[in-house]
């Protein structure tokens, strides 16, 4: 396993994936830099307090990491659905598996490598941007390893469903899907929670399920919960439009869920372990 995992990482980087992930990330911290600087300065020039830099500066962060959980979804659906699929279609996975290693072997070594491969592009890109940002402002999310893990972890909960979908579709069906499947669950979240300020409970459920089927969005409130002062929570919290808000969040994910959201991983990569074992090669 631990072999196939650097060979996913060797191949990651001969293709060229790392480089263009690195390259994207140091782009997105150079606009996201100068944007956070220029909207500082122009506060500081109406003689704004230092209390509202950092408020509107967190806000400013909570929307970059909104646009940038469409970007990894991207990556991670488009990195995971090929995984399996094109070397089944291209007989290389005939090849491999026709030695002693086993296909749990070879489908969690795939999954290895490419977690890593998410993972390390989510935390780079996430950490550069908070630092940018805190550098020309001055301001710091209150905990800097909450939003950047949350990140971190809904890339590889969408990458393991692409690949699990892989080892049955082609890669372009699989992409499609998860992709598909990442916006209708964050949907579904901003349903629910302006169910749940409206007090309308068939409509809440909505967004229970979707955290359910899939932990996405259920972690992107994690994400938004690291990021906020906490003045905004203190100030926000009770409001029932603050709830329906889904760029704000009172609270982090329950322990429940983050159980729940790891047992779910495990599933689908037995389900995936599964339907390759039954494949025929």
């Amino acid at each position: 396993m631990i072999t196939i995992a650097r060979l996913t990482i060797g191949e990651a980087a001969r293709r060229k994936v790392l480089w263009v992930l690195v390259g994207l990330s140091l782009l997105s911290v150079a606009l996201v830099t100068w944007g956070v600087d220029r909207l500082v300065s122009l506060i500081r020039e109406q003689g704004e307090a230092e209390l509202q830099v950092k408020i509107v500066v967190s806000q400013i962060l909570i929307f970059i990491a909104f646009m940038f959980t469409f970007v990894l979804a991207m990556t991670a659906a488009f990195l995971g659905s090929p995984a399996i699929a094109t070397d089944l279609e291209s007989g290389i996975a005939q090849a491999m598996l026709a030695r002693p290693l086993r296909r749990s072997s070879y489908l969690l070594g795939r999954w290895l490598g490419l977690s890593i491969v998410i993972a390390g592009y989510a935390i780079l890109s996430g950490l550069l941007a908070i630092e940018a940002a805190a550098f020309v402002s001055g301001y710091t999310p209150p905990n800097l390893v909450l939003p950047i893990g949350y990140l971190a972890y809904q890339a590889i909960v969408l990458m393991t469903l692409a690949l699990a979908i892989s080892t049955r579709l082609s890669p372009i069906a699989g992409g499609a899907i998860c992709v598909v499947a990442y916006g209708l669950a964050w949907m579904s979240g901003v349903l629910g929670d302006i169910g749940t300020a409206l007090h309308a409970g068939g409509v809440s459920l909505i967004g229970d399920i979707g955290r359910v089927v899939l932990p996405t969005d259920g972690l992107w409130r994690g994400v938004v919960y690291g990021l906020e002062p906490s003045i905004v929570i203190s100030q926000l919290g009770g409001s029932e439009a603050a709830q329906a808000n889904p760029f704000f969040a009172s609270q982090p994910p329950s322990q429940a869920f983050l159980a729940w959201a790891v047992v779910w991983l495990a599933l689908v990569l037995l389900v995936a372990v599964n339907q390759l074992r039954r494949r025929e090669l």
